[in-house]
């Protein structure tokens, strides 16, 4: 399960606090344009994060968790998958996203993830972030691969092996990771094992990567909203070490 549509982040908004916001279209460095949403706090920092969505792609809770961060002086991009399939124009809840996801190469995501980027780096971002959700969190860490000049790459319940197609994932990949590495994983999560967990864990250490590999016991896949309130610790610990990871790689 990812994101219900009406799923907000279970982070406090900052009453006051003064940032601007705009929805976007960038343009990847193979022509393609996607929808973004851009999050900027009013004092100019250079600090940036991209946001990679779950494969329901941009939608309200990745917005808001744009301003989120801009609330707390990080500028932020949360950015869509499916341009090349779907288009850039707003859709419905009814949206068929699996068969766009399905069409989706990890080429693709990464010149998009390169667009966000340089966004931000055009705007005085100089230390700049990925962090993704389930399959944003998967694409987030090979961001670190992906020649982007990345501070560190923050992944929350993404699948660390191989993907179902064999194509080799972020554990496989490890030796190309160029950034420092955050995983935000969940006990109870279905489709990934502690095994799968510990294997990344020791494919980062084998491959000299810094990293830190947190599993939250008995989380569910997707325990990062604020209708989990049952889990509000853990979303509360694992929003306070993406800030902590943000900010100790940021000087």
């Amino acid at each position: 399960m990812c994101f219900e549509l009406d799923s907000v982040p279970p982070i406090p908004v900052i009453r006051g606090a003064a940032v601007s916001h705009e929805d976007l279209v960038l343009e990847a460095g193979d022509g393609n344009s996607f929808a973004a949403f851009a999050a900027t706090p009013e004092e100019p920092g250079d600090v940036g994060v991209v946001i990679l969505p779950d494969v329901r792609g941009l939608y309200r809770f990745y917005e808001e968790l744009a301003l989120r961060f801009a609330e707390r002086g990080i500028a932020a991009v949360a950015l869509d998958y499916f341009g090349r399939t779907a288009g850039v124009s707003k859709r419905g809840d009814d949206f068929e996203y699996m068969e766009h996801v399905e069409q989706t190469t990890a080429e693709g995501i990464q010149a998009d993830v390169a667009a966000a980027v340089e966004y931000l780096r055009s705007n005085g971002a100089r230390a700049i972030f990925t962090v993704g959700f389930c399959f944003g969190g998967r694409n987030s860490w090979l961001a670190a691969a992906g020649g982007h000049g990345l501070a560190g790459a923050i992944g929350f319940y993404g699948r660390p092996g191989e993907g179902r197609d064999g194509t080799p994932g972020p554990a496989q990949r490890a030796s190309e990771l160029e950034a420092s590495i955050l995983a935000l994983q969940a006990g109870a999560d279905r489709n990934i094992s502690a095994e799968d967990n510990a294997a990344f864990d020791a494919a980062l250490t084998a491959a000299g990567v810094e990293h830190e590999v947190v599993t939250y016991d008995g989380a569910p896949h997707s325990f990062f909203d604020r209708s989990q309130e049952q889990f509000a610790a853990a979303s509360d610990d694992a929003w306070a070490r993406v800030l902590a990871f943000i900010a100790a790689r940021s000087g």
